[in-house]
C-alpha cells in the first residue's frame, strides 16, 4: 500500500475536528425571589399533569371542540387520517437541485416511508428508506414529518405545504442546507409544537414517551390538584368565583394571559434562566421567570414577520400600546378552531374598541374589495420569512397601504428586544447575541455586542459563571486560546454545563492538543450521557490519543442507542480495519455510506477499504464521487492521483 493511501486511513481521525452546531447552550441569570399565586398549581412542586383524556372526563363539550383546533391536531402519529398531504404520483416528489437528492413519501400500507435517493444516467446509485412515525402541524398551513430511532427524534427533510398542495423542502433545508435526517428534535421544538413530553433530560433529542397534541393543561396547568378537589366532591360555582385549585386564563390579568400564548406564540431567539428548562413554564407565571425571548429589530421592512410571531407583532400595534387590555383572547377561544369561528367574532372584537360606528374612511369600492371588514385591510395574509409556501394573519394592526419601502426594504438591523421583558439584564442580552449569531446571522458583529453586555456585568457574577458565556464567544470566533485561557481558570468537576466543557475540549483539539481534550470531551459526555454528538467527539478524540479500544467501546454504546447514527459507523469501520476484521469493517463502512452517501471521510475509508481489497476501480470511483462533492478535499486528490 502506498504511503499517501496509508495515510488516508490514518487520518480518520479527523472526524473529531468536526466542530458541532452549538446554539444549545441556553442558561441565563434569574431572579430567585420566591414566588407566589392565587392559582394554586402554579408554583406547587406536588402538581402534576393528569392527561386531556381525564379532562375529557368532565368537560367533554369542550374536549369535542378543542381536539378539531390547530393546537388539538398539532402532534399525531403518522397515519392516513392524520396526514393532510397528497400522495399522487404528480404531487409527491421532491428534488433538492443544491444536494442532488430526490426524495418520495410513500404508504407502505398503513406505514409511511420517505424514499431518499439520486440516479446518475438513469442508474440509481443512492437509496435510503426511512419509516415516519408522526405528524407535525395540523394541516392547515403544513405537515411536518418525524421518525424515532430508538426515543431519538430527528425531523425528515421533506413537508407537505397545504396551502399551495404540494410538497417541498423542510422550512430551513433549502438553498443547500438540507440536513436530510439528522435534525435533532429538541425539547425547546417539542415543548411548543405538541403537549409536554416524557424527555430524557441528559439528552437533547431523547424521549420516552410523547402526547399527542397539544392539551388542556398547557393553557390551564398541572391538573391533579383540580382532579383531587373534584374527585373528594369539592365543587366551585364558578359562575359566583374562581376555582382556584386550576388557572382560568380567563380571570388572569392581561399580562399574564398573554404569557400563557406567547410561550409558543411568540417564536424568537428563547434564552433559558439559570436552572430553568423548556418544561418549567406554568399558565399564572410571567414567561421571564423561565425565560425571555428576543427579535431582531430592523428599519423599515414592516412586513417581514416569522410565522408564528403573532404576540410580537400584536405588541407593536396601537390597539395593543394605547389600550392596555389587549390580549390574544380578546379575540380567539381557543377551544374552538380558527376555520369554526364565525369573522364576526373578530369584527365585534374591533367594534367593542372602536364602537359599532362606520368610521372607515377607506372609499366604499375599495371596502367592497376586501369583504367589507376591518381585518381584511388592518390584519392581511402575510409570507412569513421562515416558512416557505405559507401566508398567515400578520397581527400588527396597522392602517395600509404603506410605502413600498418600508413595508419590503430591510434598511438597517437595530438590535435585539426582548418582547416578554422590557429589562433582561446584560447577561442575559449577551447570550441572545451569541444564540443569534450562532442560529441565523454569521456577523462578528453580534458577537462583539454580546462581549460588550457581557462586560457590563463582569464583576457581578462569578468567575466561573462568567467563564462560561466568554468561553462561548471566543469559541464562536474561533479564537481557541482565548477559551483555553479562560478554560485555565476552571476546575474540570466543577463545570455541569456540557456545552461549556465540549467547547473546550473542542479549542484544545483544534490546537492539537488531543491529550488535553480528552478530559473535557469525556466531561461534556458524562454530564449528557445521551447526546451521541457528545459521545462521538469523545470517542474521535480516544482515537487520536491512540485509546482505540475504549473508543470503540464509545461507538458501541452510541450504535445502541441509534443504530442509524453514521459517523459511529465511519469510525467502527476505520477500528475494524486497524484490527483487520475486513468483513465486518466493510459491513460498517457501507452502512455509513447509506446513512450520508457524501460524507468526506466516509468516503475516503471506504476507498481504503477498496485499495486493501485489490478494488481499485472502486475506489477512485468513491474518490471521485467525493471531489465532485467535495472539490477542495486535498486528501481524495491526493488519494487518487496515487491510485492513477
Amino acid at each position: 500500500m502506498s504511503p499517501r493511501i496509508i495515510r488516508g486511513l490514518m487520518l480518520l481521525i479527523a472526524l473529531a475536528a468536526i466542530t458541532l452546531p452549538a446554539f444549545y447552550c441556553k442558561n441565563a441569570s434569574t431572579d430567585n425571589t420566591t414566588q407566589t399565586s392565587q392559582w394554586l398549581n402554579v408554583y406547587d412542586t406536588n402538581a402534576h399533569y393528569v392527561g386531556m383524556q381525564t379532562c375529557r372526563g368532565c368537560h367533554p363539550e369542550v374536549y369535542n371542540t378543542f381536539i378539531e383546533t390547530g393546537m388539538g391536531k398539532s402532534f399525531d402519529h403518522a397515519t392516513k387520517q392524520k396526514s393532510a398531504a397528497d400522495f399522487s404520483p404528480e404531487h409527491a416528489l421532491v428534488y433538492d437541485k443544491d444536494l442532488d437528492f430526490y426524495y418520495k413519501p410513500f404508504w407502505n400500507n398503513d406505514t409511511l416511508y420517505i424514499m431518499e435517493f439520486r440516479t446518475e444516467r438513469k442508474d440509481t446509485v443512492h437509496k435510503r428508506i426511512q419509516r415516519i412515525d408522526y405528524i407535525v402541524g395540523s394541516g392547515q398551513h403544513t405537515n411536518s414529518h418525524i421518525f424515532s430511532s430508538n426515543g431519538y427524534l430527528y425531523q425528515a427533510p421533506i413537508t407537505f405545504y397545504t396551502q399551495q398542495h404540494k410538497w417541498d423542502l423542510a422550512p430551513g433545508f433549502e438553498k443547500g442546507a438540507n440536513s436530510r435526517f439528522s435534525r435533532m428534535i429538541e425539547s425547546e421544538c417539542m415543548t411548543c409544537h405538541n403537549g409536554y413530553p416524557d424527555f430524557v433530560p441528559n439528552s437533547q433529542n431523547k424521549y420516552v414517551s410523547l402526547k399527542t397534541g397539544i392539551d388542556c393543561e398547557r393553557c390551564h396547568g398541572p391538573g391533579s390538584l383540580h382532579v383531587e378537589k373534584k374527585m373528594a366532591g369539592n365543587i366551585v360555582d364558578t359562575s359566583k368565583g374562581p376555582d382556584y385549585t386550576i388557572v382560568n386564563p380567563r380571570r388572569l390579568s392581561t399580562e399574564l394571559q398573554n404569557n400563557i400564548c406567547q410561550r409558543c406564540h411568540l417564536q424568537g431567539i428563547a434564552v433559558l434562566n439559570d436552572g430553568k428548562t423548556f418544561f418549567d413554564f406554568h399558565p399564572g407565571m410571567k414567561l421571564s421567570e423561565v425565560m425571555n425571548v428576543f427579535m431582531p429589530q430592523y428599519e423599515g421592512a414592516q412586513d417581514k414577520m416569522i410565522m408564528a410571531s403573532h404576540v410580537e407583532r400584536m405588541k407593536k400595534s396601537n390597539c395593543y400600546v394605547t389600550s392596555g387590555k389587549m390580549s390574544c383572547i380578546t379575540c380567539h377561544n381557543p377551544h374552538i378552531s380558527v376555520k369554526a369561528t364565525p369573522r364576526l367574532q373578530y369584527i365585534n372584537a374591533c367594534n367593542n374598541c372602536h364602537g359599532t360606528k362606520d368610521q372607515c374612511t377607506e372609499d366604499m369600492q375599495v371596502r367592497q374589495t376586501k369583504n367589507n371588514d376591518c381585518i381584511t385591510c388592518h390584519m392581511p395574509h402575510n409570507g412569513s420569512i421562515d416558512i416557505p409556501h405559507v401566508a398567515v394573519t400578520d397581527h400588527y394592526i396597522r392602517k395600509r397601504p404603506l410605502d413600498d419601502s418600508v413595508n419590503s426594504k430591510i434598511a438597517a438591523f437595530l438590535g435585539l428586544k426582548s418582547f416578554n421583558n422590557d429589562n433582561p439584564d446584560a447577561i442575559t442580552t449577551a447570550r441572545a447575541y451569541l444564540e443569534f449569531y450562532e442560529r441565523y446571522n454569521q456577523n462578528k458583529g453580534l458577537i462583539d455586542s454580546a462581549l460588550f453586555y457581557l462586560d457590563k456585568q463582569k464583576d457581578i457574577e462569578a468567575s466561573q459563571k462568567q467563564n462560561r458565556d466568554y468561553i462561548r464567544a471566543y469559541f464562536l470566533l474561533n479564537d481557541f486560546n482565548s477559551v483555553i485561557k479562560y478554560a485555565s481558570q476552571l476546575n474540570l468537576l466543577d463545570i455541569n454545563d456540557a456545552w461549556t466543557a465540549y467547547r473546550i475540549g473542542e479549542a484544545y483539539f483544534q490546537t492539537q492538543q488531543a491529550n488535553s481534550a480528552l478530559q473535557w470531551y469525556q466531561r461534556a459526555a458524562i454530564i449528557w450521557p445521551f447526546s451521541l454528538d457528545f459521545q462521538n467527539k469523545y470517542g474521535s478524540c480516544l482515537i487520536a490519543a491512540g485509546k482505540v479500544d475504549e473508543a470503540e467501546n464509545v461507538f458501541n454504546y452510541i450504535l445502541k442507542e441509534n443504530p442509524d447514527y453514521p459517523a459511529a459507523n465511519t469510525n467502527l469501520g476505520f477500528i475494524n480495519m486497524r484490527k483487520h476484521n475486513i468483513e465486518i469493517a466493510f459491513d460498517y463502512l457501507s452502512k455509513a455510506v447509506i446513512l450520508n452517501p457524501d460524507n468526506e471521510q466516509t468516503l475516503i475509508n471506504i476507498a481504503v477499504w477498496y485499495h486493501n481489497s485489490r478494488l481499485d476501480d472502486k475506489a477512485k470511483k468513491c474518490l471521485q464521487h467525493l471531489l465532485e462533492k467535495h472539490p477542495q478535499n486535498e486528501q481524495a486528490k491526493a488519494m487518487l492521483a496515487d491510485l492513477h
